[in-house]
């Protein structure tokens, strides 16, 4: 098996079917597979797939679960399904909008032994037409895991990563909130991460998305925690670029509670953020003088009782 397409999906009756049709029109010489965690849904998701899978039999693989486990549950143990020689992503709200994607990633892979993880430009639009942009805005070419932990530019709906370099994942891994940045982290230690200058598939905004929906104190606070968890898995090997990444987190938290008036909570984030090297931070990278200000006044103010740590 060339190739496995790892879809996890819960009530996704409303657009289910058209990823999977964007899969099955992908133009490819090789043999793959689709592989989907269905995570007990309570709408129609589950007969559309199995609509699919009785079409489609050995090209779509169900993996059913009898109760919800949970999207991180379901990610892993869809991944762990997979057979093929690379795995590509596709969650069951988002689509492919380019019929020769699969086959320009493996093309691609195959040729560059160094390459890890191939990706490519993603368009994001919500329902009403309000947002729509493409994203990274990074130029194409080559990067590596040090980028990834500045930020997560590699969208799932694009990645496509050698299976093989997956392993077993830690036992931390399922304790996370988010698995596909962490993933990839764990591949792009072996090798590049190539960026494809296309915008090759459509990543749908909706309130109903497992990770968007999340409030940002709720996201900072789990990127936050999965980057420290990171940092101490590799050893601290990374540990200045990881640093740098949590302080912003902390501050932007720490901006979110002043704004909520949480004078407390502001303060343990702006602490948070110091102990990670926030004072270190480039003030175009603060947001802003109001940032820069708060976490110089809150670093007068704590700076001897950090010193050990700063």
């Amino acid at each position: 098996m060339k190739l496995s397409v790892m879809m996890i999906t819960y009530n996704h009756e409303r657009f289910i079917a058209q990823a999977l049709e964007s899969i099955l029109a992908q133009h490819v010489n090789f043999e793959y597979e689709v592989v989907v965690g269905e995570d007990c849904s309570t709408d129609d998701t589950r007969r559309i797939l199995m609509d699919f899978a009785e079409r489609y039999p050995g090209r779509i693989v169900p993996l059913l679960h009898a109760k919800n486990i949970g999207a991180i549950p379901n990610f892993i143990s869809t991944i762990n399904t997979c057979r093929g020689e690379y795995i590509a992503f596709l969650e069951g709200d988002d689509y492919w909008t380019d019929n020769d994607k699969l086959q320009r990633q493996v093309d691609f892979l195959d040729s560059r032994l160094d390459s890890a993880i191939c990706c490519h430009r993603v368009r994001y639009q919500d329902e009403n037409g309000q947002v729509d942009f493409v994203f990274p805005k990074y130029p194409a070419g080559s990067y590596t895991i040090e980028d990834l932990f500045k930020t997560n530019f590699v969208p799932t709906c694009s990645a496509v990563l050698r299976r093989n370099l997956i392993g077993e994942l830690p036992s931390w891994f399922s304790t996370l909130a988010l698995g596909d940045w962490p993933l990839f982290a764990l591949v792009a230690s072996h090798g590049k991460i190539e960026l494809l200058d296309e915008a090759m598939a459509t990543y749908r905004l909706h309130p109903g998305g497992i990770w968007s929906s999340r409030s940002d104190l709720s996201r900072l606070r789990e990127v936050s925690r999965m980057l420290t968890t990171l940092d101490k898995y590799f050893a601290f090997k990374y540990t200045d670029t990881i640093r740098q990444t949590v302080a912003q987190c902390h501050l932007s938290l720490a901006i979110l509670q002043r704004e909520n008036g949480n004078r407390v909570d502001t303060g343990t984030q702006l602490v948070a953020c110091i102990r990670s090297g926030g004072w270190r931070l480039p003030r175009r990278t603060l947001g802003g003088l109001a940032a820069y200000t708060l976490i110089g006044r809150w670093y007068k103010l704590f700076s001897k009782a950090c010193s050990a740590d700063v």
